[in-house]
């Protein structure tokens, strides 16, 4: 990233500001006709058919996200003539709507479950032939009986790839209860947080000093019956190269050696989720980098202990889906509320829509979508929201928001990109949202049957009668 010499004269249109701050174009992003692209899509073009507030999603960079990361696998396979299979699995809580999942699934991928009506969505998914009955379906969490159930239904009806992966010790009994077909199950090894952490040790998973008695004492001679294949880590800050990172998976690695020599069914690690996505345009990140060092250290450790290489698992959500979609909104005024600053509000909430932003801090990649011409100034983003918190006033790579002055012509259309995880998860879907904003309407860009590019609403901007029948009125 270059930085800017401000003793110099300058040109101080938004777009100067751009292509000094960062390399503009990108892959997914350049200005066309003075409007931005996105994935090579006219956004000023569907702001004039369907307005805004809008949630836009780009069906095929799922697609995109998924095999990039299946080639990475493979290049590092290759290079470290790494001897297991690599399995991607999607993660659902990311976004659970069946345009996504079915998008994902035409990449020969698995799925990753974490409660129980997840399981109701692979049963739906197997009656419209989406997945088979040999799909990987991992599933996570903290299990109550409604979702031990569930799994054990499946498990009984041969769906022979289900791996209910143990949280806790107890878990065993509730599949020893119901399943009456041999199974394999995973464990979840319990991580240590970062040092910052509020807490020493996840609260998700088995002890790692605990899962050695446990299988000698309750797995081990099962076999016919159930076995271990599978052991599970994830680490809530994500794949990063630091000694964090490193010194977790390790562990995990060293425990798969362990426990190879005595449980020769165990086959696999599964290093969750938790490759980054682009909330910047000056994002660096060397994913292949990251991929061999994970199959590298994998390898060294199994030599060393003299034991097969696993089969590795991923469950990236964010990563397969978190770039497929932008949230667009026009600025409907502007407010000097003191002398330094300027307020730009916007026709929608954040608090509602990019609930990240408000709950953690999230930053997404922002851009105007016109006015590339103008000259910028430094704005807060305000919502409509009465709440003192609805307001976006930092980016990822600077502690400011800068835009193109408004002007008297067409509207200041702004927006936020990558935001395709979590945010309707978080806020809900539909339902009643704070000051009633209204969700706004949702279109989808994809390929129909003839493999055309084609946009289509999926759902329209909530109504006042959709929220007070909830309310009761």
């Amino acid at each position: 990233m270059t930085n800017r010499n401000f003793g110099m004269e300058m040109n101080n249109t938004y777009s100067d500001l751009v292509e000094q701050t960062f390399n503009f174009p990108q892959e997914d992003f350049k200005v066309k006709d003075e409007y931005l692209q996105y994935n090579g899509l006219d956004v000023k073009a569907l702001i004039d058919k369907y307005g805004t507030p809008l949630k836009l999603t780009y069906l095929p960079k799922i697609g995109k996200q998924i095999n990039k990361a299946k080639l990475m696998f493979a290049n590092a396979f290759k290079k470290h003539k790494y001897e297991g299979k690599y399995n991607y699995c999607y993660c659902t809580k990311s976004s659970h709507f069946s345009f996504i999942v079915e998008e994902a699934l035409k990449n020969d991928i698995h799925l990753e479950t974490s409660f129980a009506y997840d399981i109701d969505i692979i049963k739906k998914l197997y009656a419209k032939k989406k997945i088979s009955k040999e799909t990987f379906i991992i599933c996570n969490g903290y299990k109550q009986k409604s979702y031990t159930n569930r799994i054990a239904g499946l498990l009984n009806t041969g769906f022979k790839n289900v791996i209910p992966v143990l949280d806790n010790v107890d878990e065993l009994r509730a599949y020893i209860k119901s399943v009456k077909v041999p199974f394999n199950l995973g464990i979840r090894v319990a991580a240590d947080e970062e040092p910052n952490f509020p807490f020493y040790t996840s609260r998700l998973g088995i002890r790692a000093k605990d899962i050695l008695e446990f299988y000698v004492d309750k797995i081990e001679g099962n076999e016919h019956r159930f076995q271990l294949k599978m052991l599970h880590i994830f680490l809530n800050k994500g794949i990063k190269d630091d000694i964090y990172y490193w010194s977790e998976l390790n562990k995990v690695i060293n425990l798969y050696c362990q426990l190879k020599k005595i449980c020769p069914e165990l086959d696999s690690i599964n290093i969750g989720g938790g490759f980054p996505i682009k909330h910047s345009l000056g994002f660096e990140y060397d994913y292949q980098f990251m991929i061999n060092e994970i199959v590298r250290n994998i390898k060294v450790a199994c030599k060393r202990s003299k034991v097969p290489m696993p089969n590795i698992f991923t469950e990236f959500g964010s990563y397969t889906v978190g770039e497929s979609m932008a949230h667009i909104y026009s600025v409907i005024g502007q407010k000097m509320q003191n002398d330094k600053e300027t307020w730009y509000m916007i026709d929608s909430s954040f608090i509602t829509t990019l609930p990240d932003t408000w709950g953690i801090g999230e930053k997404f990649l922002m851009l105007p979508i016109n006015k590339w011409q103008n000259e910028y100034q430094r704005v807060v983003l305000g919502g409509i929201t009465c709440d003192s918190h609805d307001y976006y006033d930092s980016e990822e790579h600077i502690n400011e928001v800068f835009l193109p002055k408004i002007g008297n012509d067409e509207p200041l259309y702004v927006g936020f990109f990558h935001t395709g995880a979590y945010q309707d998860q978080i806020s809900g879907y539909g339902g009643i949202k704070h000051c009633l904003i209204p969700s706004p309407k949702h279109v989808i860009v994809g390929y129909d049957k003839t493999g055309k590019l084609t946009d289509w609403l999926y759902a329209k901007e909530q109504t006042a009668q959709s929220m007070l029948k909830i309310l009761g009125y």
